[in-house]
């Protein structure tokens, strides 16, 4: 593992809401037709986060992870976050008589892109040819393929594989200014575009590590409506196979269909939920220390689908004192 030698090692950005598989079989049937065996995702109980809210003696709205201390001028209202189990889209099979349809469900407040591949097969014959590839829009549901059996004397088999990446390949990102996401006395970037230790890839190379306290207000840095969370991870480390790819995050889509992702969140650190409009600079998580990581950081980056993959594209991001300059490392000037 190489050594970054800053004051903190962030890692690489979270697989959160990236490539995620969903798998289908249907192994062989009666000279009859074909015989579904689906593999369906269980049922899992949402789970929950709690966090509290509370009005401060300037009368600016707090929010933490633990109860305000004791007399407060005003009593701590809880309430908890549930996130959906599964991927944000599942394949349901539908027997029409002489074929099948295959559908995609979207269950996110925004589009995901799919892709549809067969591994294997046997005596089954799909419409359109596949791989297909095909963009949902937000809460929808569409047919991706059908399927034949060209010969129904014999049994039929075959394993299915959906690909799924949030946005839309069409959107059009445009020029926007960017707020720094955190109120914070003095700005500090462990890593900037093109860092060599984990930004040198397409889906982070203009990603930000801003290297801040655990516990730190994480802002909206744009308005948007949040498309995917995670808050209950509570691992750190640098084992890649353990930790690479998870971490605590929210990402927020935009009207230009470009999403914002703020990673690395303390565990039961988030405060929006899916679906949520947010605006910019309001309140949406406390910053954390989890995933591949040594140390408390807020990694931040602007993301569009670039065909079934992620890109990060270069963004311009405003304080106080202007325009911050990302293509180096270090302390910047206070906002």
């Amino acid at each position: 593992m190489p050594h970054l030698p800053l004051h903190s090692h962030p890692g690489p950005a979270p697989q959160a809401g990236g490539r995620n598989r969903t798998r289908r079989r249907i192994g062989h049937g009666p000279p009859a037709g074909m015989l579904l065996a689906l593999l369906l995702l269980a049922t899992l109980p949402a789970e929950a986060a709690r966090f509290w809210r509370w009005q401060g003696e300037d009368g600016v709205t707090q929010y933490g992870d633990r109860p305000p201390p004791d007399g407060s001028a005003r009593p701590a209202e809880s309430f908890g976050y549930r996130r959906q189990s599964g991927p944000p889209v599942q394949l349901r099979v539908v027997d029409r008589g002489s074929h099948h349809e295959v559908h995609a469900g979207n269950r996110l407040p925004g589009p995901v892109q799919v892709e549809l591949r067969m591994r294997q097969g046997d005596n089954v014959t799909s419409v359109p040819h596949m791989p297909v590839q095909a963009v949902l829009p937000a809460r929808s549901e569409t047919v991706v393929a059908r399927l034949y059996v060209p010969d129904p004397r014999r049994g039929s088999a075959f394993d299915v594989v959906l690909d799924q990446m949030p946005g839309d390949p069409r959107a059009r990102p445009v020029d926007y200014e960017y707020r720094l996401p955190f109120e914070y006395g003095r700005i500090r970037v462990d890593q900037g575009f093109g860092g060599r230790y984990s930004h040198d890839d397409a889906q982070n190379r203009y990603a930000v590590d801003f290297a801040v306290p655990e516990g730190t207000p994480v802002l909206a840095a744009r308005e948007g409506v949040v498309l995917q969370v995670e808050s209950d991870f509570s691992g750190t480390g640098l084992d890649r196979e353990r930790y690479g790819g998870r971490a605590n995050y929210v990402r927020i889509l935009h009207a230009d269909g470009s999403m914002a992702l703020y990673a690395h969140l303390k565990p039961e650190g988030v405060l929006v939920r899916v679906g949520q409009r947010v605006r910019q600079g309001q309140q949406i998580a406390l910053s954390g220390n989890t995933g591949f990581s040594t140390a408390p950081h807020l990694h931040f980056v602007v993301q569009a689908n670039a065909g079934m993959h992620l890109a990060s594209i270069p963004f311009r991001m405003f304080g106080a004192l202007g325009e911050l300059d990302f293509n180096g490392t270090g302390p910047l000037p206070a906002p």
